[in-house]
């Protein structure tokens, strides 16, 4: 099976703008089947297509709690220290952190242990991602790859799964001077990753690797830095005790909620 493809087809029909009586049934079935919480966003009649209910916008910007807080919503699949350039996606299942931050990672800045954390957003999660801490944005580095389900049933076929996939890693320095790396993977039926403040990215779309950096580019902390089409997987990958999360696995996180602070 071609995923890449089949993704590609999906986001054709995503995109396509029903009658709109049509349009509120279908919209009103993935609301229904998803058990998606409507309470911040817009009435379903108001989505024109499948992929305007997928991305739908905030009514309202969440409240940011204190610390480091979680870049949007999803489960925790894992969250722990890693060593030797390995962690884990779900428990047993291996992938490497070189292969996976590619040129983002220079020799030595993750020597020993660090520190991970995996997210998995569902196709009932606000697939918008924010700025976790005030943060400076050193690089972007486009992978192409591969998009195969992250979801845990795929995750636990497979090793190394994340590094297969196509994604877009932002290298960034924090308020304490240590480096982490915010890693965005591609996955089923997301169609694309879009970044505000780089428009040459364009994912799912057989395009060459590529890799850009920045001077004095700076988000503040729940600033909008862009969305996925549908659900994925975005981990945070940073130095030994820069951040000290305080969750754990498996619990279902919000974006804006406070998930660790800074070392």
């Amino acid at each position: 099976m071609d995923y890449n493809k089949f993704s590609n087809y999906f986001g054709l029909v995503a995109h396509y703008k029903f009658p709109k009586w049509l349009q509120n049934i279908i919209n009103s079935w993935y609301v229904k089947h998803f058990k998606i919480d409507m309470s911040e966003f817009n009435p379903i009649s108001s989505y024109n297509s499948l992929n305007a209910l997928f991305t739908r916008e905030l009514n309202n910007p969440r409240s940011l709690d204190d610390g480091f807080v979680s870049p949007c919503d999803g489960l925790c699949l894992e969250c722990a220290k890693g060593n030797n350039l390995r962690a884990y996606s779900i428990k047993s299942k291996e992938y490497s952190i070189d292969e996976l931050l590619g040129k983002s990672l220079k020799n030595s800045e993750l020597d020993g242990e660090f520190d991970y954390i995996n997210i998995y957003l569902s196709p009932k999660d606000y697939h918008h991602y924010h700025a976790p801490y005030d943060i400076e944005i050193l690089s972007l580095e486009y992978t192409p790859g591969k998009l195969f389900s992250v979801a845990k049933r795929a995750l636990i076929k497979h090793d190394n799964l994340y590094v297969q996939n196509e994604r877009v890693t932002l290298k960034v320095k924090l308020d304490n001077g240590k480096l982490a790396w915010i890693v965005f993977v591609g996955a089923l039926n997301v169609g694309k990753m879009k970044f505000d403040f780089e428009p040459r990215i364009k994912t799912n779309a057989n395009l060459a690797p590529a890799f850009y950096e920045y001077n004095n580019l700076n988000l503040k902390k729940g600033e909008h830095i862009g969305n996925f089409e549908l659900g994925s997987t975005i981990v945070i990958i940073s130095q030994n005790g820069a951040i000290n999360y305080n969750i754990k696995r498996d619990e279902v996180l919000k974006q804006g909620q406070s998930i660790a602070k800074l070392g």
